[in-house]
């Protein structure tokens, strides 16, 4: 079956950096969008930043030049690099692989960000 397992969330002071990993399993992953999300307490899940399968990305303006999403085909993963993280960066994290009308999640890794 699918499987989105992400990992490297934890605790880190403002300004820190943090990778994040999501390797999958089940899916051709070359072929499909990945992408991260966060969902932060009392707030909906929001984007973060997608990745497609021929490796154009795009960013949330409120990550953008200090977060970058990345992928290895190779390993079936999925990486989203966090630099000067803030306090308002603490979110559960998920991963997300999307093929046409197919979309699988993970569990999510806890960031947080403390000041």
């Amino acid at each position: 079956q699918v499987q989105l397992v992400e990992s490297g969330g934890g605790l880190v002071q403002a300004g820190g950096s943090l990778r994040l990993s999501c390797a999958a399993s089940g899916i051709i992953f070359s072929i499909h969008a990945m992408g991260w999300y966060r969902q932060a307490p009392g707030k909906q899940r929001e984007l973060v930043a997608t990745i497609t399968s021929s490796g154009s990305t795009n960013h949330a303006e409120s990550v953008k030049g200090r977060f970058t999403i990345s992928r290895d085909n190779a390993k079936n993963t999925v990486y989203l690099q966090m630099n000067s993280l803030k306090p308002e960066d603490t979110a559960v994290y998920y991963c997300n692989g999307r093929y046409y009308t197919n979309s699988y999640w993970g569990q999510g890794t806890q960031v947080t960000v403390s000041s």
